[in-house]
């Protein structure tokens, strides 16, 4: 359901901006860093969303990547950990003192 939810939302958002970059046709000056040029604005309207869904995929595939890169580590020291516990449950096991006295608060109230 939630998948769902990030597609339909995707879908609203693509066709708000291109309703927005179709009614917006007129040729615009831009700057850019070292040059200037003329297009039309639904280019550049398009390109800004296109370079914006890149960097921002980008990112994520980082913090995707480093998370995994953790997820990793602690699995692998999970099991290490839990294999030192079992070779320390086989090789010394613990004993109960049987001589603890165990007393009634029932039988100190007569």
């Amino acid at each position: 359901m939630k998948n769902q939810t990030y597609v339909i939302l995707t879908i609203i958002f693509i066709i708000i901006i291109s309703i927005f970059a179709v009614l917006n046709i007129d040729e615009v000056k831009v700057n850019y860093l070292f040059w200037s040029g003329s297009s039309p604005l639904v280019f550049v309207i398009l390109f800004s969303v296109l370079l914006g869904g890149v960097l921002t995929m980008a990112v994520g595939s980082m913090k995707y990547l480093t998370v995994k890169r953790e997820n990793k580590r602690l699995r692998e020291m999970i099991r290490k950990l839990e294999m030192d516990v079992d070779m320390h449950d086989t090789t010394s096991p613990v004993e109960m003192d049987t001589d603890i006295e165990i007393i009634d608060p029932e039988d100190n109230k007569r």
